[in-house]
């Protein structure tokens, strides 16, 4: 079995198929919100990527073909006065799960962070999602505190356009 991970390329024809394919695979999955995406979004997905210069992706494949996906985008954290990575989402297809191709791409992701000089890497993981959480932890992410007394940091939102 041979890995290998990539940065992806937003205008590489085979790259603008791929991660919309393995970014639905993620959505359709329960951990994802168990709904496929619309067409419509998949369509319009590589395109907007490319038009946001501080986003970039990381793809795994497995003997050729896509396994995994990792989109990031650069933010900057104010405390450290240095950029920043989070990452937004992490896949691998169901068929290549528990080959440590998640921890490759999460290499691939902080070698890229480290080139651009950040101080950190970021993700929100669901609290149920035992899968994840062991394969962040085993790359060495924790829960966000600054002080055990003041407690984690909680991931909310607000949506301001209807889904």
């Amino acid at each position: 079995m041979n890995i290998e991970v990539i940065q992806a390329d937003y205008l590489n024809e085979q790259h603008k198929k791929e991660i919309p394919m393995l970014l639905d695979a993620y959505a359709s999955d329960p951990m994802g919100g168990g709904k496929p995406l619309d067409d419509d979004i998949k369509n319009r997905l590589v395109a907007e990527l490319s038009r946001i210069s501080h986003a970039f992706s990381v793809i795994a494949y497995v003997d050729g073909q896509p396994a995994g996906l990792v989109n990031c985008f650069e933010g900057f954290s104010t405390f450290a006065c240095k950029p920043l990575i989070n990452i937004h989402d992490v896949v691998v297809v169901n068929k290549y799960r528990g080959r440590g191709i998640s921890q490759k791409m999460l290499d691939k992701v902080e070698e890229i962070a480290r080139a651009k000089g950040c101080c950190k890497i970021t993700l929100e993981v669901l609290s149920n999602n035992e899968v994840a959480k062991s394969a962040y932890e085993k790359f060495g992410f924790s829960g966000y505190e600054l002080d055990p007394e003041t407690g984690h940091a909680l991931f909310w939102q607000k949506h301001l356009t209807r889904r």
